[in-house]
């Protein structure tokens, strides 16, 4: 199958520290943030996370009443960004994936960018994607 990627969609409330208090909860319970977009509305704000230990993140959300969403995304590796970004999203266009978004990830597994995208066909982008030959990162690879 695919290798996907856990993205958390926590529901921030408007209030300085919100993000803070979210990230500093990861950190004290040895995982951490591997990637980050926050969306604002008027009253409110979602944060789209990807963590480097999912499963233990989930049981820390629920424990503190946290409200989030799953969903999964298809994170993909891009060596040479000004060339490749283009490829990718071209690719994708082709194939007629519909890109809901996409944010880069803050760390650099295995020495390269990575980007995590947000579509409505997963195993027809990565199956598109590879088909290119780009490499489609799990979240073990993402983890480490």
């Amino acid at each position: 199958g695919t290798p996907l990627v856990k993205q958390f969609s926590v529901f921030l409330p408007n209030k300085v520290g919100a993000m803070l208090d979210i990230v500093k909860m990861i950190n004290a319970n040895e995982t951490h943030v591997v990637a980050l977009s926050v969306s604002e509305s008027t009253d409110s704000a979602i944060a789209r996370i990807v963590v480097s230990d999912p499963d233990r993140v989930e049981d820390l959300f629920k424990k503190n009443n946290v409200a989030f969403g799953i969903s999964e995304v298809v994170v993909v590796e891009i060596r040479e960004v000004a060339t490749q970004l283009v490829k990718v999203l071209a690719a994708l266009f082709m194939a007629e994936v519909n890109v809901h978004f996409t944010y880069p990830l803050l760390t650099r597994p295995r020495g390269a960018a990575a980007l995590a995208v947000h579509v409505d066909d997963n195993e027809c982008a990565s199956s598109v994607l590879r088909g290119e030959g780009f490499k489609i990162l799990s979240q073990s690879e993402i983890s480490r």
